[in-house]
């Protein structure tokens, strides 16, 4: 097709993961649906997802015990009604996928569930240790067999087409679509469409240790960001307390069902367990009280890791509950049926992002937002466990619904600017790109971490505004490429998550920092506007 002419579509949808792929499914079937994804179909961190989807169907369960484990792991700085309408969506959502094909774990004639760090309940259900990808496998089939979706792998999104990009500009602020470039051209491309939806994922790639996957380098957050979307919570960077510690294989999760099922945190060498020390709720208490706990024990004793031990539980147990990362260790020389596993904390999760309310809007015409990207008011101060895929289902199809219920308010798009090719030129100065990221994700680890203080903020912020100037001039001379689209959305997204933490003056959940270790009394949510 024409790059000048673009591609045009009745929605557009932006990221191939379970957020995407659920809004996508939801529309077909009156719609003509393009979804980007910004590598492969199934590289997003839907497929990496190993716990589960969490939901009310264990006999003597609640939706009102769900929605108050939710409100205490997020300390209070959830939105309640938002986590109703979540939480009584569950059941349902686990019922359509069933349906599309996901073959969850079984318990004679009902589904499996397993039990994660606060939780009160046993009401994960899952697919072995592999959930995540058994969805997304289970998605893309749906997806492809449908005429009316048109999957475009390897488009990497540079920004948002608006009202500010129209031939003739109509001040109106509406979204119309994306211009991306394209791996196989070398090319950019514009996509128009009455409806965008964002579904990125997170931000996890800031970070020099995450259990994300390489692009998640905050695209959709960056880009609402700069085209006037507000963004909220980002100093809430969720890490998980168990990635295994070793030097050749990076970001390898260990499911928080391990210590669901009944594995011990302990110290290397003496075999103590510290877990108790820090919470009645042991190994079982949220994440960012384990994760906090890992820290402090780590940096007490100068260790490089701690151990996770389940090898008190009979081997065939383990195996049959973990069959992919036995296999993974295995492959390693961990026999996780017989010793610890070596495991330190990891980012894991951005439990801030795009500000939308529970139709997946966000603050700007024709621009729709679901999944990690997202600050719904689902997670708070703190996610909990397995909720992550549960709000992509809930709030993809929350989406679809809202365009289609309103479909005849939401004009085609009118005529956009081609992306200009000719002010730029090819630079052999990659070596930058590579550099700078290398620095952003280590002093972000270094400053903006588990425990955080003003100054290492303020040092942040400071290599923050030098690497900006850097990049914008950069941008603005060389012709793009996919490295440095994520560099510049990268920086973006650290500079948004340093402001947030310089911005909040206490310890909330998964934001602790030692000048402010008090939680005040009014939990209020921290809201940039650009």
């Amino acid at each position: 097709m024409d790059v000048t002419a673009g591609h045009q579509s009745d929605i557009l949808i932006i990221g191939s993961g379970a957020a995407g792929l659920t809004a996508a499914l939801n529309l077909a079937s009156r719609f003509k649906v393009t979804v980007l994804a910004k590598g492969g179909l199934n590289e997003g961190a839907t497929a990496w997802a190993q716990g589960g989807v969490a939901a009310v169907l264990e006999p003597g369960d609640t939706f009102e015990s769900h929605i108050d484990d939710t409100m205490i792991a997020g300390a209070g700085l959830n939105d309640r009604d938002v986590v109703e309408f979540v939480v009584e969506n569950a059941p349902a959502a686990i019922e359509r996928l069933g349906k599309l094909g996901v073959p969850f774990n079984q318990d004679g004639d009902t589904l499996h569930l397993t039990r994660e760090g606060g939780h009160s309940h046993r009401r994960i259900v899952h697919v072995d240790d592999a959930t995540g990808w058994a969805v997304q496998e289970a998605l893309l089939k749906a997806a492809r067999e449908n005429p009316n979706i048109t999957l475009v792998p390897d488009m990497v999104v540079i920004d948002l087409a608006t009202s500010r990009h129209e031939t003739r500009y109509s001040g109106a602020g509406n979204v119309w679509g994306v211009y991306a470039f394209n791996r196989a051209t070398n090319r950019v491309e514009l996509f128009t469409a009455r409806a965008t939806v964002l579904a990125t994922g997170g931000a996890g790639r800031t970070y020099l240790f995450s259990t994300a996957p390489r692009g998640a380098t905050g695209d959709g957050i960056a880009m609402a960001w700069r085209a006037g979307c507000r963004i909220s919570n980002m100093e809430f960077m969720q890490f998980h307390p168990t990635c295994l510690y070793n030097l050749e294989v990076k970001n390898f999760l260990i499911t928080e069902a391990v210590r669901g099922e009944g594995g011990h945190l302990k110290i290397p060498g003496t075999g103590h367990r510290f877990m108790p020390e820090f919470d009645p709720r042991e190994e079982l208490a949220p994440r960012d009280i384990v994760a906090r706990a890992i820290d402090h024990e780590i940096k007490r004793l100068g260790l490089d890791y701690v151990h996770l031990d389940i090898s008190h539980k009979p081997p065939e147990f383990v195996k049959g509950h973990f069959p992919n990362i036995y296999d993974k260790l295995i492959g390693l020389g961990i026999d996780m049926t017989r010793e610890p596993i070596p495991v330190v904390p990891a980012q894991h999760y951005t439990c801030g992002g795009i500000v939308i309310d529970r139709d997946g809007r966000t603050d700007l015409p024709g621009l729709y937002a679901a999944g990690e990207c997202t600050q719904s008011g689902l997670h708070g101060a703190n996610r909990l466990a397995s909720n992550s895929l549960l709000e992509c289902f809930v709030f993809g199809e929350a989406a679809a619904n809202h365009i289609a219920a309103n479909w005849d308010a939401l004009k085609p798009p009118p005529a956009i600017r081609p992306w200009d090719e000719s002010r730029v030129a090819d630079s052999d100065e990659e070596v930058v790109i590579k550099q700078n990221w290398t620095e952003i994700r280590r002093f972000m680890w270094n400053y903006v971490g588990i425990v955080r203080s003003t100054k290492r903020l303020e040092r942040a912020a400071h290599r923050i505004k030098m690497l900006g100037e850097e990049v914008a001039d950069y941008y603005g001379h060389f012709r793009v490429t996919p490295d440095l689209i994520e560099l510049r959305n990268l920086l973006e997204s650290a500079n948004l998550i340093v402001r947030s933490a310089l911005h909040r003056k206490e310890s909330r959940g998964l934001h602790y920092t030692i000048d402010y270790p008090e939680t005040l009394p009014e939990a209020v949510d921290t809201i940039l506007v650009p």
